[in-house]
């Protein structure tokens, strides 16, 4: 058996995938081309955000099994793995702790306005401590978008570690459920960015929907108010981001996605004070990477062993799979 790995995973899910006798091979680069040439006589493939194209799903027919390395699985053509009968499986939760430290690390930087105070000291301009602007959390509203295990588990950081009110709107999860946890439920989102201080996004994008941050909803926040988004780039209106960046209306952002990763040199976010930037590494911790290297091995090696796996992103494909199974 001989397992794709498209872009570079912890050592502990290589060696997972080795002890069960598959061997690991990578190609050239992650361009779906170099992929494409690599991957034909692959019975699985692991990828990351390269995703996996038409062109290298169907190059592979050998191939029984795509595990996405991580919860988004967008950059994936599902279409095309649905139609040809290969599951796709993908590692919800395996990273959720460390982008929900991010997202609280980027709030902690805003407030406290962490990287001005260092440039400031760092030119010599010791007096930047006598000016307007430092916060604490604790006197601070935050609004939760999306009630998964990364907005729980920030929740919780965030009130029980420093006292903030949490409000969360989150269509998918019964009010019922949020109150249980002990936090607000709110029930839309325009009622919900008019009435924090900070906003943060944990839910995932709908391809051809739109933002989920229109020019109005952000016009509506309250001034001042701070954004982050650790989840998806295009459920931010970028450009009416930095139009309201540039007023004032919204005082900060803490930005681990973009619309188009990576952003364009010339992109007005890259130049704008009171922005936190990060290259999509909320999940790249070395606890979280292990995590989700070894929850994407054990569905592969599962699949190979022609057993269900855990996180199947279209169950019903299981039941009518390529007819080439066999055992490892």
């Amino acid at each position: 058996m001989k397992c794709l790995i498209v872009q570079p995973i912890h050592e502990q899910g290589l060696a997972m995938l080795r002890t069960a006798g598959i061997t690991c091979v990578t190609p050239k680069s992650a361009s779906m081309q170099d992929v494409a040439d690599a991957i034909r006589d692959c019975d699985a493939v692991i990828t990351r955000n390269a995703g996996l194209n038409t062109l290298a799903i169907e190059s592979a027919p050998k191939l029984r099994i795509i595990g996405s390395h991580g919860a988004g699985t967008n950059a994936i053509d599902l279409a095309s793995a649905e139609r040809l009968g290969i599951p796709v499986v993908n590692t919800p939760g395996a990273n959720a702790r460390s982008v929900a430290e991010l997202a609280l690390s980027m709030m902690l930087a805003l407030v406290k306005r962490t990287v001005v105070l260092d440039q400031a000291v760092r030119k010599g301009n010791w007096d930047v401590r006598y000016e307007p602007g430092l916060q604490e959390l604790s006197s601070m509203s935050l609004g939760i978008v999306g009630f998964g295990q990364i907005g729980r588990l920030l929740a919780r950081m965030a009130a029980g570690g420093f006292g903030m009110a949490v409000r969360v709107y989150s269509p998918s999860v019964a009010p019922e459920e949020i109150t249980d946890a002990g936090f607000e439920s709110i029930d839309s989102l325009p009622e919900l960015v008019h009435q924090v201080d900070v906003l943060s996004l944990h839910r995932p994008s709908r391809p051809g929907t739109g933002p989920l941050l229109t020019d109005t909803l952000l016009a509506s926040m309250k001034p001042g108010s701070l954004i982050i988004n650790t989840a998806r780039g295009d459920l931010v209106d970028e450009a009416a981001l930095v139009r309201h960046l540039a007023s004032g209306q919204i005082g900060g952002a803490g930005l681990d996605v973009f619309a188009q990763e990576p952003p364009a040199i010339d992109s007005a976010l890259l130049h704008m004070p009171h922005v936190l930037l990060a290259p999509h590494a909320g999940g790249s911790t070395e606890q979280a990477l292990a995590r989700t290297a070894r929850a994407v091995a054990s569905q592969v090696i599962d699949a190979l062993q022609n057993q269900r796996p855990a996180h199947l992103v279209a169950p019903a494909v299981w039941e009518r799979r390529r007819d080439l199974i066999r055992s490892v």
